[in-house]
């Protein structure tokens, strides 16, 4: 298919969408070089082999997970021409995401009650890795959510049709991209010591 053929909101979408897909490659470059360091680092004597992850990241999630099938469903919904559902799991989505978040911050405050720290005489290299993936990775959450706050916002405004739902459907794909990478770091963490 010719790129440049098309109505100009056609290739406006094109444009969008592409842009989209760079920022998500060049975040996933970004997480697979952390994610590499970690893995090289394990080799110092000061590694911790035994630490657990806190259970509160293994809720959140699950949280996540969920959020990302609401998000499909509000979709659905939109594409049947139900604005009210559309607009139930767009906020169920929304406060799901922030529950993530919130889990995220009583997962360090479970690191930080086993004895470990970001800084200080009781943090390590461990841990230093583990706070930075997961900071990084709630900044673009909360990202997310402000996509999601301005797809409510446009949906209330009847901004979006089944014919047209350009910005939901790149909010929709950042939240699932962001939601995928949790998966993969949560489960990289926890089985890589």
């Amino acid at each position: 298919m010719d790129l440049t053929q098309g109505t100009l909101e056609e290739k406006t979408g094109r444009a969008k969408k592409m842009m989209l897909w760079f920022g998500i490659i060049s975040l996933i470059m970004s997480f697979a070089g952390w994610t590499s360091a970690f893995v090289v680092s394990s080799s110092r004597p000061d590694w911790l082999k035994d630490f657990r992850l806190p259970n509160a990241f293994i809720v959140s999630t699950l949280i996540i997970i969920v959020s990302s099938i609401a998000f499909v469903l509000a979709k659905k919904a939109l594409k049947a021409g139900h604005r009210k559902q559309t607009a139930i799991w767009l906020l169920i989505t929304l406060v799901l995401g922030v529950a993530f978040v919130i889990g995220q911050f009583v997962g360090f405050g479970q690191i930080i009650d086993a004895g470990y720290n970001f800084t200080g005489p009781t943090s390590n290299v461990t841990m230093s890795y583990i706070y930075l993936i997961a900071l990084v990775h709630i900044l673009h959450v909360i990202v997310g959510l402000v996509c999601l706050l301005v797809v409510i916002y446009n949906h209330f405004k009847q901004k979006y049709t089944a014919s047209n739902m350009l910005g939901l459907e790149l909010a929709a794909t950042f939240w699932h991209f962001i939601d995928i990478l949790w998966v993969y770091l949560f489960l990289f963490l926890y089985f890589v010591r």
